[in-house]
């Protein structure tokens, strides 16, 4: 069976990277590389509904090279996503802190330093975003978490909240939910009101858009918060 190949669209902020990158890309056989006009086609075809080919062709990847992650950069990585690429690996000389964080917030899937850039990494993390899983290098990866985890005592903590989303509280109610109780039960295991628990639940239902208290309870547990 012919392995199906994934479509890239490669950008990179100076001439040099762009030309070594699609040099060395256009000979894999993993990869087919796309231009502007391919990817504006690509666009037109996702957003027409009913398609069923859109089910099984990968989606487009953008490899984005950049030195740092200024102000540019983020310019190419929200054009991307505009421009219909679903997917998207970074390449850079410099990320710090700052820079991951930012590339987390912009879709970004996979990371690699301009440095371990060789052909085959690089067609890996663009395998590996095709297939909606991402890629860090570790030490990335670390701080990555060690930032989550300072937001999470700095930030969300004090205000009642977690990186999930749902404050202490709404947690502890959807668990109940979870568990059958209704909302005299729970007004009672957890010393609230009744209008409190209902109002929790409201809360809930309302800043997720979600249909009911069952369906709440559904999407908290898809979704591991519970």
């Amino acid at each position: 069976m012919t392995q199906q190949r994934i479509p890239v669209w490669v950008k990179a902020l100076d001439p040099l990277s762009q030309f070594g990158l699609v040099h060395a890309l256009r000979q894999r056989p993993e990869i087919l590389l796309i231009g502007d006009a391919e990817l504006a086609e690509s666009q037109q075809a996702q957003s027409q509904p009913g398609r069923a080919d859109q089910r099984t062709t990968p989606p487009v990847v953008a490899l984005v090279a950049v030195d740092s992650l200024d102000a540019g950069a983020v310019q190419v990585l929200r054009s991307a996503t505009q421009r219909g690429c679903r997917r998207t690996v970074l390449i850079g000389s410099t990320i710090d802190d700052e820079a991951l964080m930012t590339a987390v917030e912009l879709g970004v899937s996979g990371v690699l330093r301009r440095t371990d850039a060789t052909a085959d990494r690089i067609v890996h993390l663009l395998q590996a975003a095709a297939a909606g899983d991402g890629s860090l290098p570790p030490d990335l990866l670390g701080r990555l978490l060690g930032q989550v985890s300072r937001m999470q005592r700095h930030v969300l903590a004090p205000r009642g909240l977690s990186h999930t989303g749902l404050s202490d509280r709404e947690t502890q109610v959807l668990r109940l939910v979870a568990d059958g109780k209704d909302t005299q039960e729970i007004a009672r295991e957890l010393s609230y009101s009744e209008r409190t628990v209902k109002n929790v639940l409201h809360d809930v239902t309302s800043r997720l858009q979600l249909k009911n208290r069952s369906h709440a309870v559904a999407y908290a547990l898809r979704e591991g918060l519970i």
